[in-house]
């Protein structure tokens, strides 16, 4: 029998909710659980968060002979740290968080860990600390030298896979090509078979209202999207479209997809969230490693107050138990 599979969190922006998210979804976890995971982070502020929260948690140093529901971290030392505030933008958060990241990427390559999952960092406090990334996923890509990468929102209400995301709409209308449509459309079919799903129902949304009107709104669905979804037939993918945006995640909501191929950004975040703000996951496709994370920011506004939700780390942590159990079985 295989060793359980280990789960990585990284503790994302020390100022931002990270901690406290972290702290409250191990609450929730039996001691079985909590011994497959391995907290990349800084111990101090976890022991913060559970004073702050009243939690009985206890935190050990990873790989070493921990005692029964102790609670395994990966303590990272980070330049400038007493420059981090509570509820603060720095870049000294924004360094903790990068550094994090890199360390729970090299737990996976040396085979520590199995899968990673992603507390929020801040792209603003990335960058100041002079890390010009769009985000985790972005910086994934460049650690693991992954060639493309593709963003996954998912929940028991509705999935979508974006065919661009942290992009202007000026440049995702460029970046919609018939390759990078086709990549999209493969990936999240490969992903939902790995998943157990056997005959992936997926549809492709337009871009443009009403997917151009034949021409007379745009004609990237003429061009690009629709050569694609041909393209993916042609290979034996279950996938329909383009259909226009304003009623694909309404069809999908009613089971008739499991999946959505949304063209950019928004399209695809506003009915995820809609539909399931409090338990959508994000979920990296076409990266070498396994990555989910929570579907929201740092929320500097309450962090370390106490009053976030956890919902969404929890759901995050779930997923990629599921994904890794795939293995094993």
């Amino acid at each position: 029998m295989s060793a359980p599979k280990k789960i990585g969190i990284t503790m994302g922006d020390p100022s931002g909710v990270g901690p406290e998210v972290i702290c409250k979804a191990v609450n929730d976890l039996d001691a079985v659980q909590r011994e497959n995971l391995v907290v990349i982070g800084n111990i101090g502020y976890l022991r913060k968060a559970c004073q702050l929260l009243n939690l009985e948690i206890e935190f050990g140093s990873a790989f070493s002979d921990l005692g029964e529901n102790v609670v395994a971290v990966v303590d990272v030392e980070t330049t400038d740290s007493d420059m981090i505030e509570a509820g603060k933008m720095s870049a000294a958060g924004g360094q903790a968080a990068y550094c994090y990241v890199v360390e729970a990427v090299k737990l996976i390559n040396a085979g520590k860990i199995d899968a990673l999952v992603t507390a929020p960092l801040n792209k603003g406090a990335m960058h100041l600390a002079g890390h010009e990334y769009d985000g985790h996923t972005g910086l994934l890509a460049h650690l693991t030298k992954a060639p493309q990468s593709f963003m996954l929102l998912t929940s028991d209400k509705l999935s979508t896979v974006h065919v661009t995301t942290h992009v202007s709409m000026r440049d995702a209308t460029e970046l919609c090509s018939k390759q990078r449509v086709f990549d999209t459309i493969e990936i999240g079919h490969q992903h939902l078979l790995e998943m157990g799903i056997k005959n992936p129902r997926i549809a492709v949304a337009g871009l443009n209202p009403h997917c151009g009107e034949g021409g007379i709104f745009g004609r990237e669905e003429i061009e690009n999207i629709a050569p694609a979804v041909e393209q993916a037939m042609a290979k034996g993918i279950n996938v329909s479209g383009p259909i226009p945006g304003d009623t694909v995640f309404y069809r999908a909501v009613r089971n008739e997809f499991d999946l959505v191929i949304s063209q950019y950004h928004d399209q695809g975040h506003a009915p995820a969230k809609l539909l399931a703000f409090d338990t959508t996951v994000n979920v990296s496709l076409g990266l070498p490693i396994k990555r989910t994370s929570v579907d929201h920011g740092t929320a500097y506004d309450i962090a370390w107050t106490g009053k976030v939700d956890h919902q969404n780390m929890h759901c995050a942590i779930a997923y990629a138990q599921r994904w890794v159990a795939v293995d094993q079985n």
